[in-house]
């Protein structure tokens, strides 16, 4: 939810994009979903005045946006509407300096994955309090995300139809609405069982829950942004001094993974990939880990 005020500005932005600019309907609508975003993290973050809104405060936006799993084309395109808005409130003098103007776009390059060790994911997924309703629920995400290497919504779109324990599977709703069938450890599939016994239950509300398993405490799908919340918090109490986001967990799934063994085509299927060449960015990160086990413990590393 945007503020009045905010609000204002990005209608009058619109329609000058739609009247001064001749832009089609469907760029409109972009723009404004694009901005509605932005805006809405820009109320969270107790914005005063458009003049406090810093190239600072803009940047941390887009580090979230990454830690997401946001591509990079999506990001480029939020980066584009984030400076047109900037540029056009400046050019009408509603701000003092246009605080996106030095933005570089690469703030959306792709930079190479961070990935926890096994002791850094295990430490992590014993940091939840499985005693506390909402500990027994974070305990859950935590363990599909690294059984099952899934994006941030894919979990979050999760349904109870889609869990399918007896086969030791999930199906999951990839991007581009495209299916695939996911395997899921035994230790995933007893938290996630433990929360929907002694936890969904009680967050649930018939008219709001539609069969989503993850529920906030009021009873809807939990949000990007409150996953994001959910995994940084329980990453500052196991002291994870990595980079850490969401899709942190898709990154150490991949490569451990590939260290264990596993072969790349089975790995492109499981995380959904419609090309190799994404999967083989986790080669990378095994060759990286390969040298450095070399340096480490060969006598004349």
């Amino acid at each position: 939810m945007i503020s009045n005020e905010l609000n204002q500005f990005l209608q009058e932005y619109l329609a000058y994009l739609k009247l001064e600019k001749n832009l089609s309907e469907q760029s409109v609508i972009s723009y404004f979903s694009d901005l509605k975003k932005f805006l809405s993290f820009i109320e969270e973050e107790k914005y005063s005045d458009l003049n406090t809104i810093t190239t600072k405060l803009i940047s941390k936006y887009f580090e979230i946006m990454r830690d997401l799993g946001i591509s990079s084309s999506t990001t480029a395109r939020y980066l584009s509407s984030v400076k047109g808005f900037f540029k056009y409130l400046s050019s009408q003098e509603y701000i003092e300096k246009d605080p996106a103007e030095i933005l570089s776009t690469r703030i959306t390059e792709r930079k190479l994955p961070t990935v926890l060790s096994f002791a850094e994911i295990d430490k992590l997924l014993q940091t939840p309090n499985v005693e506390e309703r909402l500990g027994l629920r974070d305990k859950a995400i935590l363990e599909l995300f690294y059984s099952c290497g899934l994006r941030v919504s894919e979990l979050i779109n999760l349904k109870i139809s889609d869990l399918y324990f007896s086969d030791e599977v999930i199906r999951v709703l990839g991007k581009g609405s495209k299916q695939r069938i996911v395997p899921i450890g035994s230790s995933a599939i007893y938290w996630i069982t433990e929360y929907l016994q002694k936890v969904r239950v009680f967050l649930e509300k018939k008219m709001k829950s539609e069969n989503v398993i993850f529920l906030n405490v009021r009873g809807t799908k939990l949000s990007r942004m409150g996953i994001w919340k959910i995994v940084n918090k329980y990453a500052q109490e196991a002291e994870i001094v990595k980079e850490f986001h969401p899709h942190t967990f898709r990154h150490s799934f991949a490569t451990h993974l590939l260290e264990g063994g596993a072969d790349l085509r089975a790995v492109q299927e499981m995380l959904g990939h419609a090309d190799i060449s994404t999967t083989q960015i986790y080669t990378h990160i095994d060759r990286d880990f390969i040298k450095q086990m070399h340096k480490d413990f060969h006598p004349r590393g």
